[in-house]
């Protein structure tokens, strides 16, 4: 029992981590229907800002801090230099172009600090069953997302935002900048993602330290609904508890094969996921 408690609280932690790196693939998917395979490179360059920040001055939450901006400007610039000028372009192109700026920035962060792994600190103490750091981790995820959930569902950004997702043409004939509602929307997952990369790369630091991660928050989409963020969040979650059982119970070997298979399935028997809703094409 004490075992199955333990595994439990472990997974409510690492789901938490999930869920807010899917929710920043939410947030993009939505306003451009790609999926941004660049958004664990962009969280990954934040996240070593914060490390040369801390290490400079000493202090956390300065280097926190600076990741989040850093990874709204680096959201803004990946959108208006790489992804705009393909609008007119097929979704697969702007999936191969977030596909090539992974490697490229996995590629910079190597050589301008090493792919050795390096020290990087928890928030708070990572001591007992449920640490003050699992803690922090669950609640400023279930804040932000509660935010973002707040800001697309009740605020005039976010309905701006999501009029220029799902209706371009009406939402610029009723004076919607639908283009800088989309740099917008890239910009706020950056820097949801790059929160993701900070809580998810403690102790250790390297160039490819987010891949995993990516896989499980993109099955944690999937598994939600690529265009549902609630979905996502508890997606996020219940895999996160899943997974923390499988690693236990059948090994940690296991664990990334379980995440593929779950992946599979849903792509195969519920493509819109759990919460999507299906597309109706009307005859």
């Amino acid at each position: 029992m004490q075992e199955f408690l333990d595994l439990t609280l472990g997974g409510i932690s690492a789901g938490a981590v999930y869920a807010a790196l899917g929710l920043a693939l939410v947030i993009i998917y939505r306003a451009t229907r790609v999926v941004n395979f660049a958004q664990p490179a962009l969280a990954l360059i934040s996240t070593y800002l914060a490390y040369s920040v801390t290490k400079a001055t000493g202090s956390y939450w300065l280097g926190f801090a600076v990741a989040i901006g850093a990874g709204a400007v680096l959201g803004v610039a990946t959108e208006r230099l790489l992804i705009r000028p393909l609008r007119h372009r097929s979704e697969l192109s702007s999936i191969i172009v977030t596909l090539g700026l992974l490697l490229v920035l996995q590629a910079v962060a190597g050589m301008i600090w090493s792919n050795e792994p390096l020290a990087f600190p928890y928030a708070f103490d990572f001591v007992g069953r449920f640490s003050a750091n699992d803690l922090f981790v669950v609640l400023v995820v279930l804040v932000i997302a509660a935010l973002v959930l707040v800001v697309f569902k009740y605020t005039p950004l976010g309905l701006r935002m999501r009029a220029a997702a799902f209706a371009p043409d009406v939402a610029r004939t009723l004076g919607v900048r639908v283009g800088l509602m989309l740099t917008v929307g890239w910009g706020l997952a950056a820097a949801v993602g790059s929160l993701a990369g900070l809580l998810a790369t403690p102790p250790f630091l390297f160039p490819n330290v987010l891949d995993g991660v990516f896989v499980y928050a993109l099955t944690a989409a999937v598994l939600g609904g690529l265009d549902n963020p609630l979905g996502t969040i508890v997606g996020g979650f219940v895999l996160g508890v899943g997974l923390s059982y499988v690693s236990g119970y059948l090994g940690p070997e296991m664990v990334t094969i379980a995440a593929l298979a779950i992946l599979v399935v849903v792509l195969i028997v519920r493509p819109s996921g759990l919460f999507g809703r299906a597309k109706v094409r009307r005859v």
